[in-house]
Order: C-alpha cells, then structure tokens, then sequence
C-alpha cells in the first residue's frame, strides 16, 4: 500500500506526457489522414466531413462530462491512498458513459440532419456531412465507453497501455480510409460512406483492446450490472466535477458551430481553407494538450496528498515551457505555410486563403497554450465553475461576436474570424493566469480534504 502510495505521489511528468504526446498525436493524425485522403476524392466531401466533425466533437465532449470529473477524481483518490475508492469511482465512470453513448447514439440519429441544416449546408456538401454524422452516430456508445476506460488507465499513469491501442486503431482506420477512396485490392471506392465504417471497425477494436489491458494491468472487472447498480454518490461527485469542466469545452464547440456558419456565409473554398487549417492549427497545440493533460493528472494527485506548493509551481513551469514550444511550432508551420496547404489541395483560391491565416496563428497559439494549461490545472483542484464562466462569456462576447464582425461586417474573411478567435483565446488564458495566483482553490482544496 504505501509503495503504491509512492509511486502515484512521484510519478513524473515526462512518463506520463510523452505517451499523452504520441497517443494525441495519433488521434489527430487520424483526421489529417482522413483529410489529405477525402482531399484527392473531393474538396466537398472534406467540408462536409469537416462540417460533420465538429458535431461529433459536441458528443464527444459530453462523454468527456463523465470522463473529466472520474479521471480527477480517481487521481485525487489514488493520491491521498483511497485505492478502494478510486476502482468503485472507476466503475461508475464506465457504467455511466454506456448509458450516456446510448441516449446520444438515439440522439444523432434521429435529429443529425437538424443539427447538419442549422450551418446552411447543401448540395453534395451537405450529403457527404449527413452520411458521414449518421453511420459514425452508430459507434457513439464505443466511443463513450473507450474514452472512460481510457481516463481510467491514464488515472493510474498507465499512459503507454492507451498510446498502444491508439496506434493500432489509426493502422485499422487508415488502412480503411484509403480503401475506401483509392479502392484497394481491387475493392470499388466507397468514399465518405467507407471512411465512416472505418471509423466504426477501429473504434469496436480500441474498447475490445482497452477492456483487456484494464482487466490484465489494474485486476479491475466490469459487468453489465455495474451500468445497472450505479452508486448515486458516485453520479453526484463525478457529475459535479465533470459537467462544470466539460462545460466549457461544450461551449466552444458550439460556438465553433456558430462561426463556421459565418465561414459556409463566405464561401465553400473559406470553408474547405478552415477544415484543412484546423487540421495544421493541431499540430501547434499538440504538445500543449499533451502536457497539460500529464500536469492535471499530477496535480489532481498534489491535491489529493494537500502539497499545495508543488501543485502551484507545477502549474506554471508547465505554463512557461508549452508557450515556447507552441510558438516555435505555429511560427515553423507558418514559414513554410504553401507547401504545407499544397500538400492538402491544388486549389489556388483555398491556399491564398489559407496562407494569411497561418500567420495568424502566431499569435493565437501562445494564448492558447496559456488557456489550456491553467484552466485545465484550475480543473483539477476542484476549481471547476471559473473555467466555464469565463469560457461562456469570452467565447460568445469575443469569438463569436467579433467573428461575425471582422469576418462578415468588416469584410476581412477567414482571417479576420481567426483573429477574433485569438483575442478569444489570450483574454480566457491571461484571467486563468490571474486565477492561478491568485491561489483560491488552495482554500476549497483544504476544505474538501477536510470532509473527506
């Protein structure tokens, strides 16, 4: 018990991030990959799917609800010792999610082509978005189980186990990608239709694989009864962590709803230039995303043993080293910004779209790594409600408002509503820098700890 103990409390960060860096690598490797694939098929289908995606990323994050609140919590747990507390928190979490997947799975189903109309979509665009929304829809309840038994696994530091399944679900899903588009094997093309079923394959295979390695490596089982016999304290706790955090996330994707609306109101070609930008844009936050998620882990584990003064110190030295590595990156992908967009699509009106916008994520990117970090730090020491109070006002107040003004109003397109997204991004970034020092979840942390 008191090894165990140990080792949580002193695991480091660079063995818990550097498989987060790979295993988020290779997620969002599988959408470039999908992109540059469907880009040879048609620019339409890439903004349909495009399109598509970002209603999916909606769902997504409502898994997350449950994930975000049992993945804190399990840490917090797993710090202060209570290992059986933590496996029950465990179980919920993935009984939970199931009956989450299922009322989604129902949801997008039934209302995807009213979620699909409210962008303004048509023609062979809109048809690629309703095809790719319906078939995935069907996997939703995969989805929801894996991404919880991913947060579990990664709650006990066992990040490599989860880089290992995602490499193998990105083998299945782009060998079916280009199946699909290219016909291989003498199989007929299949377009959006097989990139979807692809998708359907790897995801079946992931919580097959996540299941056994959660089983072999943390002795932990799960039955159908587990979805059935759900602890109602457990519900509350994750839920009260969990939907404050993923509220924010929730908000922006709905946000990012909104103003790709005011991208289709420009035009398919801004259209297709955001979908392949926001594909290179995630290559600059990557290695943020992955060492912010390995500081929440820790410092949700800080918390949970009350060392209050490592869990400030870990916060910004991971604040400083994301901002330089996110503006070397944006500033490398934005100096050879025409070969990159060239290596998506031959188009000449997309790549004279693109190639100021990339210049624009110079700027947005520091901010962003600033944002992510601390409200995601701010997350994990029960600090929960400021993130999204901040994330709701700032996200429709700035991005959506003055993207719609600088985009549409003032005429400056793709790039006018990318810079409204940066000032977004630094203002909800520099008020969770304040926060950080300001130190109040120092207050409430000792406050749970107490009642505990």
């Amino acid at each position: 018990m008191q090894k165990e103990k140990t080792n949580y409390q002193d695991q480091s960060l660079f063995s818990i991030t550097w498989p987060l860096l790979i295993e988020i690598s290779l997620h969002m490797s599988v959408g470039i990959i999908a992109t540059l694939v469907l880009s040879g098929y048609s620019d339409k289908a890439v903004a349909g799917v495009g399109a598509a995606n970002q209603i999916v990323n909606v769902f997504i994050i409502i898994f997350n609800v449950t994930v975000i609140g049992a993945m804190i919590l399990i840490g917090q747990k797993l710090g202060g010792s209570q290992l059986d507390r933590a496996r029950q928190l465990a179980r919920s979490a993935v009984g939970i999610n199931m009956w989450v997947g299922v009322v989604m799975t129902v949801v997008v189903v039934l209302f995807g082509d009213v979620f699909l109309r409210f962008y303004g979509l048509s023609g062979e665009v809109y048809d690629f978005a309703l095809t790719f929304l319906t078939i995935t829809g069907f996997s939703f309840i995969l989805e929801a189980v894996s991404l919880a038994l991913s947060a579990i696994l990664r709650s006990y530091g066992h990040t490599k186990e989860a880089m290992y399944m995602t490499l193998m679900m990105n083998v299945i899903s782009a060998t079916g990608y280009f199946i699909a588009i290219k016909g291989l094997f003498g199989l007929p093309v299949t377009g959006v239709v097989g990139v979807s079923y692809s998708i359907i394959i790897a995801r079946l295979f992931l919580i097959i694989a996540l299941f056994y390695f959660v089983y072999k490596i943390l002795d932990m089982k799960f039955s159908v009864r587990d979805a059935f016999s759900l602890h109602k304290t457990d519900v509350k706790e994750i839920f009260h962590i969990g939907i404050p955090s993923a509220g924010e996330n929730i908000s922006y994707q709905l946000s990012q709803i909104v103003i790709t609306s005011f991208v289709a109101m420009i035009g398919d070609e801004a259209l297709a230039a955001r979908v392949y930008i926001l594909n290179l844009s995630m290559l600059c936050f990557l290695f943020t995303m992955a060492i912010a998620q390995g500081t929440q882990i820790l410092i949700a584990r800080y918390i949970g043993a009350q060392d209050y003064d490592r869990t400030l110190k870990r916060g910004l030295k991971t604040l400083r080293i994301s901002m330089l590595v996110s503006l070397a990156v944006s500033l490398a992908i934005a100096l050879t910004g025409e070969p990159v967009l060239a290596a998506f699509t031959s188009e000449a009106g997309i790549i004279a779209i693109g190639l100021p916008v990339l210049w624009a994520i110079v700027f947005i990117e520091p901010g962003r790594a600033m944002n992510i970090v601390l409200m995601g730090s701010l997350k994990s020491v029960g600090d929960v409600r400021f993130p999204v109070i901040i994330g709701v006002i700032c996200m429709w107040g700035v991005a959506v408002v003055f993207s719609y003004v600088f985009g549409i109003v003032l005429g400056f397109g793709l790039l006018g509503i990318w810079i409204a997204q940066g000032c977004d991004e630094w203002i909800r970034g520099l008020f969770a820098l304040r926060r950080w020092l300001s130190k109040p979840w120092m207050k409430s942390s000792t406050r749970d700890a107490q009642s505990l």
